[in-house]
């Protein structure tokens, strides 16, 4: 933590000596969310590979898919599922795929503040810098051998967290936290993320997020889990009319990785994001 401080700090200062306007966006390809919808009757579909690897095993979606829906401009409708990887290099080697959990959300932007100097847009509405989301998500599992082939973790989940972002002065901030409430053979976990970024010329946006998840406890087989990361992405689009973007992210661990702490040695997520709205999500009422 203390060589990535001063990165960090670096970063910050670039942003906002050089940048007139930075934006911070969560969601796909970073683990942490935001409090923007893709407004009223609008799709956001999100086809991306993802990969988490430490010394002793790794997780891969191949891929994942990720549907959005506004149902006004403050709700946002979710279903998500992958094809998943399991591979495992213990005493007993072990690879195995198939279909993952299926994860279905309701977002809900309670609050948004619109500055009375920011400028309308063509239908008159103004974009919020500060809003605060509540998204609860249920992940369950499908009725296929996953579970039985420790593929995925057994059923049900339920997370429960809150995002926030906010404009301050060039810099935007997007900020989650939340709890996992699992069962017996999953720990329940804490997870934080916090994304920072800059839009450079024709919408291209890079982003940096650390984002953290702590289980509670350990398991009768696993110890107690941790994963703290330090990722880089971007999100560009693909042709003028920005109705398909092409995302990813690279990463790794902020801490040491052992063969035992479950750290990853690096993480990664690529993809393309298809909108209906011809831009990605806003906070706007």
């Amino acid at each position: 933590m203390k060589r990535i401080a001063p990165f960090l700090c670096l970063i910050l200062a670039v942003l906002t000596r050089f940048s007139p306007l930075a934006l911070a966006q969560g969601g796909p390809p970073f683990r942490s969310d935001d409090p923007d919808t893709p407004e009223n009757r609008n799709w956001e579909i999100n086809t991306v590979l993802v990969g988490d690897r430490n010394p002793s095993e790794g997780f891969y979606e191949t891929p994942n898919l990720d549907i959005n829906y506004g149902l006004g401009n403050r709700v946002q409708l979710k279903y998500e599922v992958p094809l998943s990887i399991h591979e495992s290099r213990d005493s007993v080697d072990h690879f195995a795929a198939g279909l993952g959990n299926s994860l279905f959300g309701v977002k809900f932007r309670f609050y948004s503040h619109h500055p009375k100097t920011a400028e309308p847009d063509a239908n008159g509405k103004r974009e919020s810098n500060f809003a605060v989301s509540i998204y609860p998500q249920l992940l369950l599992n499908n009725p296929t051998r996953s579970v039985r082939r420790d593929i995925v973790d057994p059923g049900s989940q339920f997370l429960l967290p809150m995002e926030a972002n906010a404009r301050i002065g060039p810099i935007r901030l997007s900020g989650e936290v939340g709890y996992w409430f699992t069962n017996k053979n999953v720990p329940n976990s804490w997870i934080r993320g916090i994304i920072v970024g800059h839009e450079f010329k024709k919408k291209t946006e890079v982003d940096l997020e650390l984002y953290d998840q702590d289980a509670t406890r350990a398991t009768a087989t696993e110890p107690k889990f941790r994963e703290s990361t330090l990722g880089v992405g971007f999100h560009t689009p693909l042709g003028k009319k920005g109705s398909v973007w092409f995302l990813g992210m690279v990463g790794r661990s902020l801490l040491p990785v052992t063969q035992t702490n479950g750290q990853p040695s690096w993480i990664a997520s690529i993809g393309l994001q298809f909108v209906t709205s011809h831009q990605r999500r806003r906070s706007r009422d």
